[in-house]
């Protein structure tokens, strides 16, 4: 078994395996400004999209672990495809191991949870990376919750690096997101309701949209993950009480932390210190 730190009050834990969890935390940040959050980007990993469901596995599993060192009792997985490919493993087969007091939380089902709220034609598309789409987590989650819903998935693997790269606001950019709004929306003519799959793509946002009828809305995760988060504290107060309210956030990455202070930079509107972690 694992040696974890003792069972006392931590920091929130944001994972992602680069750095478009950090929409994630700003959405929480901004409604849940108080508790003390610890993110980390396994960014000489990166990507995992398009990686085998065993790696996933093994490396977000390894970030868990890592987290729980640092004395994190509760741990968002901020990446669909961690969410989508480790997820389920972890919480039924490790936690009970490692320590069944801790928590550890995806953003698909809440995600899927909020889509029933705004479908009126009960058509879903969901753009995400490969490994997300594959992997058919949203199909699966909505149909749990709402299974008249129609769910079609359409894999966008370009738009990670026009974020990173710095050019999702460009004209080059068009090309790229036109190409998979068109095939999302002939694959199922009926969607009225755009799910961003992946925690990079709120960056192409205004993008997306301008390719999209205006009868489409489009969903990203960060505020839809906060508002969970917030029920969640209220339905499970053995949890809330075990998390720090400091107002901190402290980011470590696997790779360069000069290049995650830069990249970092396309996520964030403040200036950030950044610290090296090994899995």
């Amino acid at each position: 078994m694992e040696k974890t730190c003792p069972d006392k009050a931590g920091a929130v834990g944001i994972f992602d395996s680069g750095y478009g969890g950090l929409t994630v935390l700003s959405g929480i940040k901004s409604i849940l400004p108080d508790y003390d959050y610890i993110y980390l980007g396994d960014n000489a990993r990166a990507p995992y999209g398009n990686r085998s469901f065993d790696r996933v596995y093994e490396f977000t599993l390894e970030a868990v672990k890592w987290f729980f060192n640092q004395g994190c009792n509760l741990v968002i997985l901020a990446c669909n495809t961690a969410s989508a490919k480790a997820l389920r493993t972890i919480q039924q087969i490790n936690l009970p191991q490692l320590d069944p007091n801790k928590r550890v939380l995806g953003v698909i089902r809440p995600t899927a949870e909020y889509v029933g709220q705004l479908s009126k034609t009960g058509h879903i598309g969901i753009m995400g990376t490969e490994g997300t789409i594959q992997s058919k987590s949203y199909e699966i989650e909505i149909a749990k919750l709402h299974p008249l819903m129609t769910v079609n998935g359409e894999a966008c693997p370009m738009w990670v690096p026009l974020v990173e790269n710095r050019e999702y606001d460009k004209p080059g950019a068009d090309y790229f997101i036109k190409q998979h709004v068109d095939s999302l929306l002939h694959k199922d003519p009926q969607i009225d309701t755009v799910i961003l799959g992946c925690t990079h793509y709120p960056l192409l946002i205004d993008k997306i949209k301008l390719f999209l009828p205006e009868n489409i809305s489009v969903i990203s995760q960060g505020k839809i993950v906060a508002k969970s988060l917030e029920d969640y504290f209220e339905r499970h107060p053995e949890i809330e009480a075990k998390c720090t309210k400091g107002g901190t956030v402290r980011y470590f990455t696997t790779d360069s932390t000069d290049k995650f202070i830069h990249q970092a930079s396309i996520f964030l509107e403040e200036e950030i210190v950044a610290h090296n972690a090994t899995l």
